[in-house]
């Protein structure tokens, strides 16, 4: 769901019994994450996730314990998601660099989204030290699959041998700074945002013919 949607209350319609706490909790993290993207955390109160969802604060606290509670799991979700993309693309076929080119573009996609774009602007930052390991953790892993189809192009000379750590830092620093500047109202849609931005990551600026001049010896 892009960021700028409007949330629909799952309280205004019935639910079967099974799926109506999952629903429920799932709507209450996205306003949550809908609202720490467009105000900030520390601006952001329950008070005002409750009236997005048209319900009265104390409801919140059958499906969440805290606002803490909320941005861990926002955050968590928007990892996940990033890892489930990348790892759906290094299990795809064609080559590294194919693989690589389809991680990034749900990497781009998934950003421009509530939770993505929650990970991107708000991250672990405020929260306490032990769920801030916890996530980083994560963010590591994250970091190492996108390592690894980086180095499986070396392997297959599909991709320019470098730094691979140094390439993938940049690669997901770009892809994830999307999040940041990203409006959903704006003149390109998220995906051609995607498509433009590793278009420019994967071919450089310079004219094809001077990419050989132009790299640093």
């Amino acid at each position: 769901m892009p960021a700028a949607a409007v949330l629909a209350s799952p309280w205004a319609h019935p639910l079967d019994r099974g799926q109506e706490r999952a629903v429920k909790r799932d709507a209450v993290l996205r306003a949550a994450a809908q609202l720490f993207n467009e105000h900030g955390y520390h601006a952001t109160s329950l008070a005002m996730v409750a009236e997005r969802l048209q319900v009265t604060k104390p409801t919140l606290y059958y499906y969440i314990h805290n606002k803490e509670e909320i941005l861990f799991e926002c955050v968590r979700l928007g990892l996940e998601l990033l890892r489930s993309a990348i790892a759906g693309a290094a299990a795809s076929g064609g080559t590294a660099v194919d693989k690589l080119e389809a991680a990034m573009h749900e990497y781009a996609l998934i950003v421009t989204c509530d939770f993505g774009m929650c990970l991107i602007r708000v991250g672990e930052d405020p929260l306490a030290p032990a769920a801030r390991k916890q996530l980083r953790r994560l963010k590591a892993e994250l970091d190492h699959e996108f390592r690894a189809l980086i180095e499986q192009g070396f392997a297959e000379g599909s991709i320019a041998r470098c730094d691979p750590k140094l390439a993938a830092f940049t690669l997901a620093g770009a892809l994830s700074w999307i999040g940041r500047w990203y409006d959903p109202e704006g003149e390109l849609g998220a995906a051609d945002v995607a498509q433009q931005s590793i278009a420019i990551l994967m071919n450089g600026l310079a004219p094809r013919g001077r990419r050989a001049a132009a790299t640093p010896r």
